[in-house]
């Protein structure tokens, strides 16, 4: 294991939750009241394992510019969040991925954050708007249940030209573990965890090359793809965190026109 693998797993033996991670779907009955999200929802860092600590200095101060090239507009776009949420699991740090339906008209079998747009209900989205529709529709897409997520850390908005969509990245830390799958698989096709080991592990590193000339980081992990939006993330979030390993950039898989 390397320097950087061993950093990321961290405090592991001493703090996990041995939380199930079979790959199932089903997450069975969600927890009670865990539709609610809290009215005083905050951001805080107090009580974070110690190797959650370089993500949540990172998002301090971190620029927009040092995640990515696309920035929202000045005005417009749809306002929409995700959450980006850390747990631990039998192989120690992880993040929790959703893969979208193959039979999709967009974006068919990507993997992605949960996430989506505000709603009114959500609040304001210069306050903490953002951060109560990460985990309504973390809870709405997965069961998640939100009361035992601890949000942590904000990065600046980010914007994705092809859907107009300005996303905030919520991060969160998943303090008490809860059942989670697929609540709607027409939507979604499967809910799943990635060990923070193999994120950095350069095997599972390469380069996506999609038709229209896009080229970007991507991770062969758990059976799947992960590029586009969500790989670049991941990618920035693994470099300013101090957890980037060196890989072979040269190394593409191409996409089709259905990506």
């Amino acid at each position: 294991m390397t320097r950087a693998q061993e950093t990321a797993r961290g405090a592991y033996d001493q703090d996990a939750h041995g939380r199930r991670t079979d790959g199932r779907t089903g997450y069975g009955e969600r927890a009670a009241g865990a539709g609610a999200v809290a009215a005083d929802v905050r951001v805080t860092t107090e009580g974070l394992p110690a190797w959650l600590r370089p993500v949540a200095d990172a998002a301090a101060t971190v620029e927009p510019h040092q995640l990515s090239r696309f920035l929202p507009p000045a005005s417009g776009g749809r306002q929409s969040a995700v959450l980006i949420l850390f747990g631990e699991g039998a192989r120690g740090p992880e993040l929790l991925l959703m893969e979208r339906a193959g039979t999709l008209r967009s974006h068919a079998g990507q993997p992605s954050f949960p996430g989506g747009s505000l709603d009114p209900e959500d609040g304001d989205p210069d306050g903490d708007g953002p951060l109560r529709a990460a985990l309504r529709e973390a809870w709405e897409e997965t069961g998640l249940d939100p009361s035992g997520v601890q949000l942590f850390g904000v990065l600046p908005r980010l914007y994705i030209p092809v859907s107009g969509f300005v996303v905030t990245p919520v991060l969160g830390w998943w303090r008490e573990p809860s059942p989670v799958g697929a609540v709607d698989q027409a939507e979604t096709a499967r809910v799943f965890t990635v060990p923070v080991a193999d994120l950095t592990d350069p095997a599972h590193r390469v380069t996506s090359r999609h038709p229209s000339g896009h080229v970007g980081p991507a991770f062969t992990v758990e059976g799947a793809l992960v590029w586009g939006f969500t790989a670049g993330l991941i990618d920035r979030i693994l470099h300013y965190a101090g957890w980037e390993v060196d890989w072979d950039r040269d190394k593409q898989v191409p996409l089709d026109w259905r990506s």
